[in-house]
């Protein structure tokens, strides 16, 4: 187990004022301040006094006093809670909560807390709709409405509260691009649904669909899954992408140390919030902003722990769309070489079958920071006013089987594996973590779909057999439009127990959830005129995860001739956003950013 930090006193409180203490139940010293006029910066320093200062104010202020806000509360800093609460996202439906004990701990602080939401969809729902083309895409607009009301309104910091894959990177993204106070808030896993004496979760409810048809499964066995695999509120219990998105930012410093673990229903989770309101405050006193702590270094100690995690292929995506932001260029290549030198130490679903809460009971993010030892670097600032190498002093780890020692790995590389070759020159991603040994090296035959659905029909239609490569093009982040997760089939060969007989290669992209021989991202896409677009049935397919190669086995001259003569089938939408998305989205090779 690992000892929560207390939060930095700030610099002027009197050397008299009471020591901290423990209170009953909590791993927090209770720390009391005296939030003085003076421990803030100059007023004139504060972006709220554009609005509210003087006699040009007095405009401004009446309509903030007919949102109900007083004299008082517009003389102190005007802090933004960024929430993306809303009533159909599991890992959402419960931030409504945690935004009032963030309010809280920033009024406690000396601040005057306003909320106002953002959107988010949920990936699940979406999966193998038309709905799950907006998914992705909806990053850039959540980056980009968090934006314009921080700038607009002229916040002075602001808390970011979110959960999921895409909603966190989204506000991460506006959060380095305004580059004011800020901290996040991930809303924690859900906890984990029991069915027959074995733990299950919604990947579970995924695979129940291809083992109902394979015959594996009878169907009030399946409806039995499907009432108990996702009991609580919360982001899926396994290390999918909403969760190891969690886990990054904390590891980037964005997050208190123990957040991105807390299950979102304890009150551990409700006593954190409460700490991040109050540490905002003491962000924007320091002047200490994201440009300060998200630095390459930060960002490097994150892919090394995204890898020790063996989690989501999409970080490929999120964290240089993040990175971007502040002027830091991290390529495939650096996940690639961190890769190679980065131990898989946990196994969590759907590779393993520890879940969520076993990461959190082995001490979180914190624990497994201070299990990579030097890998991590000490050296970048976090949220908590100290540095990584400070917060991990008072980290103290147990031996256990959820976070292993380097000495002991799962794998001895990390549990995301870069591919090139001719089927991919600008790379291809896979997951390690979700596939067994034995698979590391794979050569089948090529069952080339235009788009996800016809690949569903036919692995539906049991058509599809062992020692095929399905491959799934036209859905990239312009040819999709919008990089579709392939989730539904990814598990209904699971479900029919064809994960190590069956690849699937693809232009999109995969959910978290994903195990198996998939390979994602694959770039240039088809409709770039990538060599994905001139795959043929029948075309042989060499996957090497060892040697990092993704190749087509034809000739080079008929390759070549094939791609001479290709033209990309043209885009399936005619107007609205994933119009716009599919003409400035750049290659998934460079993060799926809007150009």
């Amino acid at each position: 187990m690992y000892v929560y930090l207390p939060l930095v006193r700030p610099p002027d409180v009197s050397p008299r004022s009471p020591s901290p203490t423990r209170t009953p139940g909590s791993r927090f010293p209770a720390v009391k301040l005296k939030i003085k006029r003076r421990n803030f910066p100059d007023p004139m320093k504060l972006r709220s006094k554009e609005v509210v200062e003087g006699i040009e104010g007095m405009p401004k202020r009446a309509l903030l006093k007919a949102s109900g806000y007083t004299d008082a509360e517009l003389r102190r800093p005007l802090v933004a809670i960024a929430s993306s609460w809303n009533q159909i996202v599991p890992g959402h439906v419960h931030l409504k909560m945690l935004a009032r004990d963030v309010a809280e701990g920033i009024r406690n602080a000396g601040g005057t807390p306003v909320e106002f939401n953002t959107i988010a969809i949920c990936d699940g729902v979406a999966m193998g709709t038309k709905g799950m083309h907006y998914s992705l895409p909806s990053r850039e607009v959540i980056a980009d409405s968090v934006e314009l009301m921080l700038e607009a309104h002229r916040f002075d910091a602001v808390v970011g509260i979110a959960s999921c894959d895409k909603i966190e990177p989204g506000m991460l993204m506006a959060i380095a691009r305004v580059d004011i106070p800020a901290i996040m808030l991930t809303g924690g896993p859900m906890l984990p649904g029991e069915w027959r004496g074995k733990r299950i979760d919604v990947i579970s409810a995924f695979e129940a669909i291809g083992a109902l048809k394979s015959g594996r499964l009878k169907k009030h066995e399946a409806l039995e899954i499907e009432e108990r695999c996702c009991p609580t509120p919360g982001s899926c219990a396994g290390m999918f992408t909403a969760n190891t998105m969690a886990c990054i930012i904390e590891a980037l410093g964005m997050s208190l140390p123990g957040v991105a673990t807390a299950p979102a229903v304890s009150s551990k989770k409700r006593r954190l919030a409460r700490k991040t309101g109050e540490q905002v405050m003491e962000l924007l006193k320091r002047g200490i902003t994201p440009s300060k702590i998200m630095t390459r270094s930060a960002f490097e100690n994150a892919v090394v722990v995204d890898m020790a995690l063996g989690g989501s292929t999409n970080t490929v995506l999120h964290l240089p769309a993040i990175a971007r932001e502040l002027g830091i260029n991290l390529t495939l290549d650096t996940f690639d070489r961190l890769s190679k030198r980065t131990p898989q130490l946990c196994n969590l679903r759907p590779g393993g079958e520890h879940m969520m809460t076993d990461l959190d009971e082995a001490g979180g993010i914190p624990a497994l920071m201070k299990r990579l030892g030097k890998m991590i670097k000490g050296t970048p600032l976090t949220v908590t006013g100290r540095t990584v190498a400070s917060n991990l002093k008072m980290v103290k780890v147990t031996e256990n089987d959820i976070i292993r020692p380097p000495t002991r790995p799962y794998r001895r590389g990390g549990g995301i594996a870069v591919l090139y070759g001719t089927l991919a020159p600008k790379g291809a991603v896979l997951k390690t973590a979700g596939i067994p040994q034995k698979s590391l090296r794979f050569i089948g035959k090529a069952r080339v779909f235009d788009r996800e659905e016809d690949a569903v029909t036919a692995i539906q239609d049991r058509t599809v057999k062992g020692g095929d490569v399905v491959v799934i093009r036209y859905e990239g982040p312009k040819g999709g439009p919008g990089m579709r997760e392939m989730l539904t089939a990814t598990a209904l060969l699971a479900g029919m127990g064809m994960t190590a007989s069956v690849a699937l290669i693809t232009d999109g992209r995969f959910s978290g959830g994903t195990r198996g021989i998939c390979v994602g991202h694959v770039s240039p896409e088809a409709a770039e005129g990538g060599p994905i677009g001139v795959v043929k049935d029948g075309d042989g397919i060499l996957i090497d995860v060892r040697r990092g190669r993704l190749d087509l086995l034809v000739k080079e001259t008929e390759l070549k001739e094939r791609l001479a003569r290709f033209k990309p089938k043209k885009s399936r939408v005619e107007k609205g956003y994933l119009k716009t998305y599919a003409e400035h989205a750049s290659s998934a090779a460079e993060g799926a950013v809007r150009r």
